[in-house]
């Protein structure tokens, strides 16, 4: 089965406008990295999402990916200006032409951009999970409420499926 990890709105100017508490950010930021490396390495896809809602030429900087996140070749990268990552954007073609089924979804922020698109995700048909300990927000309950509603999936298990092929 083929696994896309869907990278969400880690940039600069989000994370400066809702600040999140930093060891949060990190382990968020170690998870996402192991996760892409382990997907990677098999062949599977990795997208980074950029929210560009606002961005001109005074700001494109702001708008940049952390550089805590890992960005390497053959990872793709979107583009969005809406907080579900599928809409008016090419990401469910990307996907389906690359013969994702499962979708992990990551970043920021779980009550927006995060949710929305597991939301768009699972209406289009794509088993999608939430990387546990992968999702991060300036609003902890959010977090835990974000883990108790939806499907989640912890590294451990993503290594198993990654072995099994």
């Amino acid at each position: 089965m083929k696994i896309g990890l869907l990278i969400i709105d880690l940039q600069h100017v989000h994370l400066e406008e809702e600040p999140v508490e930093k060891s949060l950010l990190n382990k968020a930021c170690m998870h996402i990295n192991y996760v892409s490396e382990l997907l990677r390495s098999q062949g599977h896809v990795i997208v980074h999402i950029q929210d560009i809602e606002g961005m001109d030429d005074s700001n494109q900087a702001s708008y940049d990916i952390i550089s805590d996140i890992q960005i390497k070749e053959g990872d793709l990268k979107l583009t969005k200006e809406i907080p579900n990552a599928f809409w008016q954007t090419e990401l469910e073609d990307m996907l389906r032409s690359r013969g994702v089924e499962l979708l992990i979804i990551a970043g920021f922020a779980a009550e927006h951009c995060v949710l929305f698109t597991f939301n768009g995700a699972r209406e289009r048909g794509f088993k999608s999970v939430i990387l546990q300990d992968g999702i991060v927000s300036a609003k902890q309950d959010v977090i835990n409420s974000t883990y108790r509603d939806r499907n989640l999936i912890s590294y451990p298990v993503i290594e198993a499926l990654v072995q099994q092929g």
